[in-house]
């Protein structure tokens, strides 16, 4: 199992925290607030996890360096990194960060939000069947009531609402190679002339051929984009053992659909 941290993001309405630091950096129940998905996934038995920069991208290779554990117990596990702002001048989107990853990645691998608060997530992969991906969803913001995607009977994700009803993706997704490849995906693996794409239509293509499943997460989930939240989250009693229960004021990813 190897994944990719998202973490190359500007962070500007964020600002002024993110001046001077990225904002996966930012400090999160003591911790860097990408750290939680970092940790989870070593639990969970993660090879490999790779993450991709762009806004002060150097602060976080110089903060976690070349490995990441999840305390006793658990063995180091290498990082990697792509640093889009260092190779292209600026961040690839997402399905452009993806593909310069991927001969990195293996036939089955996880893609993480680096801005987002969902400390109790588990990454047990699902199994696909024939799917190429599974997505997590989240109850609709208030702010985004209308959600991103729906889920059919089968649990396949739908571009139209059943019954009324769509979901927020969270920015949590477990994916095979071929989902980025021909014929879904025109990009080169490598991204060798470092192509910007968002991840948001491929995901709808993915939807419409019954390429990706979907299921919604209730527990604790928070994209962290505003200072606000931020504080509203570290203003929260957290304990990393303990059920979850509820599902904190969530807001939309970045990348949307």
């Amino acid at each position: 199992m190897k994944a990719l941290v998202l973490a190359a993001g500007r962070g500007t309405r964020m600002r002024p925290l993110t001046d001077h630091q990225p904002k996966p950096l930012l400090r999160v129940h003591g911790q860097p607030l990408m750290a939680w998905p970092m940790q989870a996934l070593v639990r969970a038995g993660a090879q490999l996890i790779v993450i991709n920069t762009d806004w002060l991208g150097e602060q976080i290779e110089a903060h976690f360096g070349s490995q990441m554990d999840a305390g006793a117990g658990t063995a180091a596990v290498p990082i990697r990194y792509s640093h889009e702002g260092r190779d292209f001048g600026g961040a690839l989107e997402t399905l452009g960060g993806i593909a310069r990853t991927l001969p990195l990645l293996t036939d089955g691998f996880w893609v993480v939000a680096g801005d987002v608060f969902m400390p109790n997530f588990d990454f047990q992969a699902p199994e696909l069947g024939s799917r190429l991906g599974h997505l997590w969803l989240v109850p609709n913001p208030a702010h985004h009531p209308q959600g991103d995607f729906g889920l059919d009977a089968n649990g396949g994700l739908t571009n139209s609402a059943l019954a009324g009803e769509r979901h927020t993706f969270s920015g949590v997704g477990y994916y095979r190679r071929a989902l980025f490849e021909p014929p879904w995906c025109t990009l080169t693996p490598g991204n060798p002339l470092g192509e910007k794409a968002p991840l948001a239509p491929l995901l709808r293509l993915g939807a419409d051929n019954g390429l990706i499943s979907g299921s919604v997460w209730r527990g604790t989930w928070t994209d962290v984009g505003t200072p606000q939240r931020l504080a509203d989250i570290n203003a929260q009693p957290h304990s990393p053992h303990s059920p979850d229960t509820h599902l904190a004021s969530p807001a939309s990813n970045g990348d949307q659909p």
